[in-house]
């Protein structure tokens, strides 16, 4: 059983998966645990993948008191809240449960040069000898195949060293080559080995508007059918959306890749919080599946969060728990362009960090449930899971985000997301009608008939959306 009842002023929390039982009250906590490593290995594949990793790991450092060279700062040296993502050496060195992997040396050569070269362990940042070339049937087929054992090796050696795996976190985008072909080759083993462990990724989808590869709807409607059997969840960020948000709310004037990865960085942060630090009520991997998915395939949760405060303005905002709910509902905040407002929500995990008070939370959540803006299906009453964390998100020095004393990270599975799987089919359609760039995935040993099936299963998905929603 994993639930929660919410009352007045108290917040019960009962979870046998990990021989967790929590309560808190508006007076006090009172915290059980049973059980604290709760290990996850975090993999980045491509590109997109590898580069949101840098900036995670540069938080996580930070968050966990972590020097570049993987010592650990004689403050935190008692605290083992690093061990659900840092594994430890007999030296006292903290090493990464991660695995990085490119087709082409380019970007894990910069890590390996970079600023935390000494933080990773060298055999966990696999390189292939050339890249997939922004072709799906390449990282699938030809070039994926040729690395696909030696991952599953390193996976396996940073597998065995976790007290208690509890699944893995997958970093990648939908447009790229390796991306969107070595992910789904990788996750079918995956699902082989570790049949019963999450499985939770985060993707980049395509933009609507902005889009580095011309091949990319192709690319993301291969995947999607691909990966669909084997992610529990698969959350969806857009370099679009999260460009808006630099410029828009964080007054960024020329946004980079590198401002857009911290941002996605504080996300995974605030996911991944519960896993690390003491919190009132908790969520681990399974109950992020078991609360947002209510079908197999409608596994796709949109990402919110707030506050988005930059530096010059920190101290004229008063940032209450109730505005920080309310914020997680408007389109502006939100990491994937589409209007929530024209959709209906099946459920809403909220994440809290810092002080938020399981009272204000209530009392936000029943504001939010009266308004009419904010429509939930009729099958499901609008139950919200929430999680709350004592540690208040860290800021990268020199970033765009300001020190805050709370935040909320709010993952909602919507029917609004049926728009962008809209606009994906309609690109693939223009597209195919032409049978444009086919050869060159028909070179690579696919099958052309692989693309119709593709193409039946993001329509299937998309009526599987209509029929949520009506």
């Amino acid at each position: 059983m994993s639930g929660y009842i919410i009352q007045e002023t108290v917040f019960y929390q009962l979870n046998s998966v990990n021989g967790l039982f929590n309560v808190s009250t508006s007076s006090g906590v009172l915290h059980v645990a049973t059980k604290h490593d709760r290990a996850v290995i975090t993999l980045h594949i491509g590109q997109a993948g590898v580069q949101t990793g840098n900036a995670c790991w540069e938080l996580y450092c930070l968050e966990h008191g972590i020097y570049p060279d993987g010592t650990i700062h004689p403050r935190y040296r008692s605290d083992n809240s690093h061990n659900a993502v840092f594994s430890q050496t007999a030296a006292g060195k903290c090493v990464p449960r991660v695995v990085m992997v490119d087709l082409e040396p380019t970007v894990i050569d910069e890590i390996r040069t970079g600023t935390y070269r000494r933080l990773f362990h060298p055999e966990q940042l696999i390189t292939g000898k050339e890249d997939a070339a922004s072709n799906y049937a390449r990282g699938y087929y030809t070039i994926g195949r040729e690395v696909v054992d030696l991952v599953l090796d390193r996976i396996r050696k940073v597998a065995d060293s976790c007290p208690s795996l509890q699944g893995f976190i997958i970093f990648r985008s939908f447009g790229g080559g390796t991306g969107s072909g070595f992910t789904p080759l990788l996750l079918e083993r995956l699902s082989r080995d570790y049949g019963k462990r999450s499985i939770l990724e985060f993707s980049v989808y395509p933009s609507p508007q902005i889009s580095p590869i011309i091949v990319e709807p192709y690319n993301a409607t291969l995947t999607v059918h691909g990966a669909m059997p084997y992610q529990d969840v698969s959350f969806i960020i857009d370099n679009e959306a999260c460009w808006d948000i630099l410029l828009r709310n964080l007054d960024v004037r020329r946004p980079t890749y590198t401002n857009i990865n911290r941002l996605m960085a504080q996300v995974l942060s605030s996911v991944t919080a519960s896993l690390r630090f003491e919190g009132a009520v908790n969520a681990d991997l399974v109950e992020f599946q078991t609360n947002l998915v209510p079908y197999p395939r409608i596994h796709y949760p949109l990402i919110t969060y707030a506050p988005f405060v930059p530096a010059h303005k920190a101290t004229h905002e008063d940032l209450s728990v109730t505005q920080l709910a309310n914020a997680c509902f408007e389109p502006a905040n939100q990491m994937v362009k589409c209007d929530p407002r024209l959709g209906k929500y099946m459920s809403c995990c909220m994440l809290f960090r810092g002080d938020a008070v399981p009272t204000d939370i209530n009392n936000a959540i029943n504001n939010i449930r009266s308004k009419r803006s904010i429509n939930f299906v009729d099958w499901c009453p609008s139950g919200f899971k929430v999680a709350i964390n004592y540690q208040p998100p860290t800021c990268v020095p020199g970033g765009d985000l300001a020190p805050t004393m709370r935040s909320v990270c709010m993952l909602s599975n919507s029917t609004a997301i049926n728009v962008a799987w809209k606009r994906l089919l309609r690109k693939f359609n223009l597209m195919y009608a032409k049978r444009a760039f086919v050869h060159h995935y028909v070179g690579e040993g696919m099958e052309e008939q692989e693309f119709s099936e593709a193409r039946s299963n993001l329509k299937a998905l998309i009526q599987d959306y209509r029929e949520v929603d009506s």
